[in-house]
């Protein structure tokens, strides 16, 4: 679907355009047209295709979707695959991915399986002619910045959750089984932002380093701020994965410790029946020879003595902590 293709000359915007006359713009030196689809067909992929120009390898890339984050150049077109991450209804993160193609004079983006659009990216852009007069490039960063912006609220929430559960572990009965389950969706969602954020970063650094496509002439300070933006990300991330091996292990010690008291407190009552069981079976055996049988408190004493050794058991088990 087609959200808005629009002409710019010299960073100002001259119109809305129809997309029949993309080439009529595309081919005048001092313009270049920025496209944007939303889950296109594979009609409408073709279809741009064929009027910016765009390599068979990038357009079936973007057709297939479900591509690694990456940045390749394609005979001086810049092709750009990136993750978004959105956070549904039930709290799950949802996967999208937005291409961008950016050439000399035009730029295509298409998102797909994404809600949120770039139009403030867009106002953004248009607000700032000095800048937009760059070009492609300048709309390229500006996407790309956009969306690694959009991983820190989620990085962030990531971190309260962590926390969270951490306060949770040491709270009357929090380390339970249910703890692990927890921490392990955690833990799936950290990885999903990772594969998002790792991959980018080594395309970003390609860009602060020594591989300047014409495309992003004089735009590799922005690209730095990008990537100081992914670092920041990557060492939270990295943070956040180590509290969550730490709160396992701990949670487990815990969970192993809760049941070693159990253990414990099942033992000393063990031991508390097994004495006055013991007595009662000696003296049920019946014999005609027995100690005390013939004594007239024999019977009470027998009790009172099975009383006393419960009572010192039960002493010693509550000293210790057993019970």
């Amino acid at each position: 679907m087609l959200i808005n293709c629009v002409a710019y000359r010299n960073g100002r915007k001259i119109a809305d355009i129809d997309k029949k006359d993309i080439s009529e713009y595309v081919n005048q030196p001092d313009c270049f047209v920025w496209v944007a689809l939303k889950n296109p067909t594979l009609d409408e992929i073709e279809e741009m295709g064929e009027e910016f120009a765009l390599h068979p390898l990038a357009i079936e890339d973007a057709r297939h979707g479900h591509q690694r984050p990456k940045l390749e150049e394609y005979d001086g077109m810049l092709f750009s695959v990136m993750h978004t991450l959105e956070v549904d209804d039930e709290g799950d993160i949802r996967n999208g991915e937005v291409c961008v193609f950016a050439g000399r004079n035009f730029v295509l983006s298409i998102r797909n399986r994404t809600n949120t659009g770039f139009k403030d990216v867009r106002q953004r852009c248009e607000s700032d002619p000095l800048m937009l007069s760059h070009g492609s490039g300048f709309v390229l960063y500006a996407l790309i910045d956009a969306v690694v912006d959009r991983y820190l609220p989620l990085v962030d929430k990531l971190e309260a959750d962590m926390e969270l559960l951490e306060n949770r572990l040491f709270t009357a009965h929090g380390a339970t089984r249910a703890n692990i389950e927890e921490l392990y969706v955690l833990k799936r969602d950290l990885m999903k932002v990772l594969h998002a954020v790792n991959p980018l970063q080594e395309a970003i650094k390609k860009l602060c380093g020594g591989w300047s496509p014409s495309v992003c002439a004089g735009m590799q300070t922005y690209f730095r701020d990008v990537d100081d933006h992914l670092e920041r990300i990557v060492r939270s991330i990295e943070r956040i994965r180590d509290m969550l091996l730490t709160a396992t292990q701990v949670n487990l010690t815990l969970i192993a410790l809760d049941e070693s008291v159990i253990t414990k407190k099942l033992a000393s009552w063990g031991a508390l029946f097994a004495v006055p069981t013991m007595v009662a079976g000696i003296y049920g055996m019946n014999f005609t020879h027995m100690p005390e049988l013939s004594m007239p408190y024999a019977y009470p004493l027998i009790l009172a003595v099975m009383f006393i050794a419960d009572l010192v058991l039960w002493r010693r088990f509550k000293q210790a902590g057993w019970l």
